[in-house]
């Protein structure tokens, strides 16, 4: 168990500790990732996916969920981070699809990730006074592969470093191998979970024992973007989503046993019922206004809440005062997310966006040119 320092919410951990108990505590929430046809009813649910993601993570950290023999909290974070890994790897892998352009692609991605996370990281290396070895893991989003390098109010940016790992590996398949090295991403999905197995990593932080949960959105991208035909399709839309969901919750218990290694595909397969066949409340509900409120400052409430936990706001001499502060922490939680989200974080998105479209725009007079000179 971890090491507690007087504060109920403040952990310390070693170096070992971190492949293990941490890989249950902090479940953690990808990095938000938009759509062109975010409008259209069958996408919309996916941000009221994410919300339900951000909103397990919240609970995972900051609410007591049951009994603590139960380990309700432990199963909360890997619940909801399943989820948003799978929603990760869908709309990436979709963009994919439709655009093999990957300088395009990173460009994108760098402006949404790093901005918020190389401020945050910045930031929580001053807090815990971290070394300029382990700021630069962070910043270079290799702090979550052993020797892990997270610091006390920086845990859960394991996530950013499996997220930006996938990118850069997803982006080197397509431009080696154009659309049709998406085809690898099935493949490699299995491939890691059967890497679990062998190695008994039921849930971990290390990429090569965590991406399957990206690779298994990817997957049912193929599946959505009809590469694969349309029996996939017509299965998964034939599954109970009730079902899923909570053989989904089931799997995200530190005693789900084998089952624990599915988890990235009854995510996926969760997702997918409301994507191809939804139960028309869940789809309703999914839809809602207020979820897609959180959906949109998501990534600002993930990065933002642990280190808040750190501070006097997490600081208690009983569970009593520690808890009476909640209210607090989530308010200025989702008062700091919405100020970052859209006074911060969709500036550089627009920055990002101008910029790819500059480079677009060069690459197709570059394009005529050669088409001219041959």
């Amino acid at each position: 168990a971890p090491r507690t320092t007087g504060r109920p919410d403040v952990l310390h951990w070693t170096d070992a500790q971190i492949g293990g108990d941490v890989r249950w505590y902090f479940g953690a929430v990808g990095v938000p990732v938009t759509d062109d046809n975010h409008g259209s009813s069958r996408l919309a649910v996916l941000d009221g996916w994410r919300a339900v993601s951000i909103l397990a993570v919240l609970a995972t950290h900051l609410l007591p969920l049951g009994p603590k023999s139960w380990q309700l909290n432990t199963a909360a974070g890997p619940f909801g981070m399943a989820l948003f890994f799978t929603l990760s790897g869908f709309l990436i892998t979709r963009f994919l699809v439709r655009n093999q352009d990957v300088v395009d692609f990173m460009i994108r991605r760098l402006f949404r990730v790093v901005p918020l996370a190389w401020v945050a990281m910045t930031v929580i290396a001053l807090m815990d006074h971290a070394p300029l070895s382990t700021w630069l893991a962070n910043i270079l989003f290799y702090s979550n592969l052993p020797p892990a390098h997270l610091t006390r109010a920086g845990l859960h940016l394991w996530s950013l470093c499996v997220e930006m790992q996938f990118y850069v590996a997803v982006a080197i398949i397509v431009r080696l191998f154009g659309r049709r090295g998406l085809w690898l991403l099935p493949v490699l999905g299995l491939a890691v979970t059967v890497a679990r197995v062998i190695g008994g990593a039921q849930v971990n932080i290390a990429t090569y024992y965590r991406v399957d949960e990206i690779l298994a959105g990817a997957t049912l991208a193929l599946v959505f973007s009809g590469w694969m035909g349309p029996r996939p399709r017509e299965v998964i839309g034939r599954l109970n989503l009730y079902v899923l969901v909570v053989l989904l919750a089931i799997s995200s218990h530190p005693s789900a046993g084998f089952l624990a290694y599915l988890r990235p595909y009854l995510a996926a397969a969760a997702v997918g019922v409301t994507l191809f066949r939804p139960p028309a409340p869940v789809a309703k509900l999914l839809q809602t206004r207020a979820l897609a409120y959180i959906a949109t400052v998501s990534f600002a409430l993930y990065i933002i809440h642990v280190p808040l936990l750190t501070t006097w706001l997490g600081d208690g001499s009983s569970k009593v005062i520690v808890y009476a502060k909640r209210p607090l922490v989530f308010l200025i939680t989702f008062a700091l997310a919405h100020v970052s989200t859209f006074y911060f974080e969709q500036p550089m998105i627009a920055l990002g966006r101008r910029l790819s479209g500059r480079w677009a725009r060069r690459a197709a007079v570059a394009g005529r040119a050669d088409v001219t000179a041959r």
